[in-house]
């Protein structure tokens, strides 16, 4: 049901990439009105200050967290750093739906929290209510919930292309999973790093994270929801030089009798129905410049020579389909407006 009253909503860490590609969004969202916009550093500016590409939209000054006054909002997207989100969210009020696109409240279980970002959770809570935010696999519980941990951007493009395989049968070896991942610069943060310099990504790309990357268990607990046991992937990523984007090429062995040709049948169907997964014909592989600007998922299915295993290999827009355009779809979801209100479709190209 469409609600009569258009939502009122916040963007905290308004400043940062996901903060701004957020509001991108939300301006051409029928149904929300942005009221409040934090960035600490630059409260008092107007976000077009900040991002030329947003000026000229009527938005709300930025402002420093004190100054929202919560209790005149319906919703607040939460894009402050790892860690501090906790604390924050503990102080919102009841009344308020909550999406949190930091990863304080992915993880379930506090010693993996603790052991994965090195610090014990300060908000236990929170975090047995977070329901995790990948909206394709857990819409109903995102229906009913308060506060959506919105799932990382490696994971979303990994798990939209597993799930469906290891909830049916399986179809493929889950313990034989290897994900090699690239993405764009822009999922390191706006934050000056030496790691994101412009002579330290141009003409090249690295791995990085080797068997540390705080996705992995992440991505070990969503797939372990819907294979019902435990299991441990290989994951590496490596950073691109290029903005925005992330391709996952994942290999897999096939279960006793499976085919690529099930593996491909098994997403189609899982997806059929879904407006911003899209899985392409067999042996046709997706690029990161088709989804570019889009909440869109691209999968694709390609027979690898070796018998018995199967290539595939999922795209998506980092700081869309992989953080704002995902948490906005989970706000479509809880609000119960319709899901793909304010999310384009329609890829920028070239």
């Amino acid at each position: 049901m469409v609600a009569k009253e258009r939502l009122r909503v916040a963007v905290l860490g308004a400043s940062g990439y996901t903060g701004a590609e957020l509001v991108r969004l939300l301006a051409g969202h029928r149904f929300v009105e942005i009221r409040a916009l934090t960035a600490e550093r630059r409260a008092g500016r107007h976000p077009g200050e900040v991002f030329p590409h947003l000026a000229g939209l009527d938005l709300p000054p930025l402002v420093r967290l004190e100054e929202v006054d919560f209790a005149g909002l319906d919703a607040v997207f939460c894009c402050l750093p790892h860690g501090l989100t906790q604390e924050v969210v503990a102080g919102l009020p009841d009344h308020l739906r909550i999406v949190d696109l930091s990863a304080d409240f992915r993880l379930r279980d506090p010693a993996v929290y603790e052991a994965t970002y090195g610090r014990p959770h300060r908000a236990l809570a929170l975090q047995r209510e977070a329901v995790y935010g990948l909206t394709e696999h857990y819409r109903e519980a995102i229906r009913g919930a308060r506060l959506v941990a919105n799932p990382g951007c490696y994971t979303t493009t990994a798990e939209l292309a597993l799930v469906p395989l290891l909830a049916r049968g399986p179809l493929i070896d889950p313990d034989r999973i290897v994900i090699d991942a690239k993405s764009g610069v822009s999922g390191a943060g706006r934050e000056p790093r030496i790691g994101s310099l412009y002579c330290e990504v141009a003409e090249g790309f690295h791995a990085y994270g080797v068997a540390t990357h705080r996705h992995t268990p992440e991505i070990e607990q969503c797939l372990a929801d819907f294979l019902g046991r435990s299991l441990a992937v290989i994951f590496t990523p490596h950073l691109v030089p290029m903005n925005r984007g992330i391709l996952a090429t994942i290999y897999v062995d096939l279960a006793e009798g499976a085919t690529p040709e099930d593996l491909h049948a098994a997403l189609t169907g899982a997806y059929r129905e879904e407006p911003f997964v899209r899985v392409l014909p067999l042996g046709r592989l997706p690029t990161t410049r088709e989804v570019r600007g889009t909440n869109l998922c691209l999968l694709g299915v390609h027979r690898a020579r070796v018998k018995g295993r199967a290539i595939l290999v999922s795209v998506l827009d980092n700081l869309v389909k992989g953080a704002s355009g995902q948490a906005l779809q989970n706000l479509n979801v809880m609000a119960g407006l319709p899901e793909t209100e304010g999310l384009p479709t329609l890829p920028l190209f070239p």
